[in-house]
């Protein structure tokens, strides 16, 4: 028997349409899914936001107060999509009304946020999900069951990147990213968050780090106006960026690997030009987000002048499956979302996670907080384990 889960959205820029648009296809991909999510209420701010998304989407009611969701008891799950600094005052409240929460990363600005927000999740018992969705895509899933599996020996090194253009355009708007009160970090809370948790979903613990930080485009243009994903403000009064736009850091795992994540919001030239390397003693596997559904693969017992393969993920890997019925047929970005929300759903209805939880939120930002302490100090740090 199918039951419905009422949820709303809190916040509805990109992240929260296509949170929204997950939900509306899971029944679709998920059939047999004994929850079905009922959209009840879209909470935002920006006056006319809420009503657009309930026009287009199905909301039942609209509010600009994401309290109002908190005191809903017809709403038993929430998307919180709003910018960084709401994370947690919005998480815990949430978790404390009873509500489960399927929340953005980085989950606040610093590794204390997102722990108050587990902690808060673990004493209601209610269900988390976080949004690393790269961990969703079927490659990445089979370039983890072959390392586990050993196909390319023990791993010596990796390299993980996330580089974009998004924040290139020197009209690019000072909007909450940029500033630390309300953004925190900037691409490590942003990219480099993704990575350290791909770091960890591949290939375990980081055990110790150093990190170095820069600020190449120091000043940008205030807006006028309430802004969406990243916009220009040509002509507005210039001010500082506080966070950085560009972190390298050098990794060694518990493991014993070696690794570099390096990731960058101004790389001119460059469109999510994610992906990551990981070399073992007898191989190496490659994956390109851009790409999203191949791995270059290569294995043997050559050693030297061992080939490279090019593999299409298919049905037999991850949940390629509830999308396309083979090989080569490609998936896209927002349907890792769906993967993410029906894992949360499954979450709620078997009581029982699936997916990245708030537990991985709480390593990745304990990761995230080293590199901050090593690019202040130069020196390399200790990642706590116990986080």
């Amino acid at each position: 028997m199918v039951d419905t889960l009422g949820v709303a959205v809190i916040g509805f820029g990109w992240m929260g349409r296509v949170h929204t648009q997950a939900y509306a296809r899971v029944p679709h991909h998920y059939p047999q899914l004994a929850l079905r999510p009922e959209l009840i209420t879209v909470a935002e701010e920006v006056p006319g936001r809420a009503e657009e998304a309930a026009a287009q989407f199905g909301f039942a009611r609209t509010t600009r107060d994401w309290r109002d969701v908190a005191a809903d008891p017809g709403i038993r799950a929430v998307s919180i999509t709003a910018p960084n600094f709401l994370h947690r005052e919005i998480g815990v409240a949430m978790a404390e009304a009873g509500k489960h929460i399927w929340i953005e990363k980085p989950v606040g600005l610093t590794a204390d946020d997102a722990r108050a927000v587990a902690d808060a999740v673990e004493k209601a018992g209610v269900r988390s999900a976080v949004g690393f969705n790269y961990r969703n895509a079927p490659a990445v899933e089979a370039a983890r069951a072959l390392i586990a599996a050993g196909d390319i020996g023990t791993v010596t090194h990796a390299r993980i990147r996330l580089f974009s253009d998004y924040a290139a355009h020197p009209e690019s708007a000072l909007t909450w990213r940029y500033e630390r009160e309300r953004g925190g970090s900037g691409v490590l809370g942003d990219l480099a968050s993704h990575g350290a948790d791909l770091a960890r979903f591949l290939l375990g613990d980081i055990a110790s780090l150093t990190a170095d930080t820069a600020i190449f485009l120091p000043e940008r243009a205030r807006p006028a106006g309430a802004t969406a994903g990243h916009s220009r403000a040509a002509g507005g009064e210039l001010g500082p960026v506080e966070n950085e736009d560009y972190v390298n850091c050098l990794l060694r795992f518990a493991s014993g690997a070696r690794g570099v994540l390096e990731a960058c919001r101004v790389s001119v030239g460059e469109q999510n030009n994610y992906g990551f390397e990981v070399h073992g003693t007898r191989g190496a596997v490659f994956w390109d987000f851009r790409r999203m559904n191949e791995l270059g693969v290569s294995r043997g017992t050559a050693y030297q002048d061992q080939p490279v393969s090019t593999v299409h993920v298919g049905p037999g890997d991850g949940e390629f499956g509830a999308f396309q019925p083979g090989a080569a047929n490609a998936m896209g970005y927002d349907d890792l979302k769906v993967i993410e929300a029906h894992r949360f759903l499954r979450s709620v209805a078997e009581d029982t996670a699936y997916g990245a939880t708030l537990t991985d939120a709480v390593r990745s930002a304990t990761v995230l907080d080293a590199m901050v302490r090593s690019a202040e100090s130069g020196a390399w740090v200790t990642v706590d384990a116990s986080s």
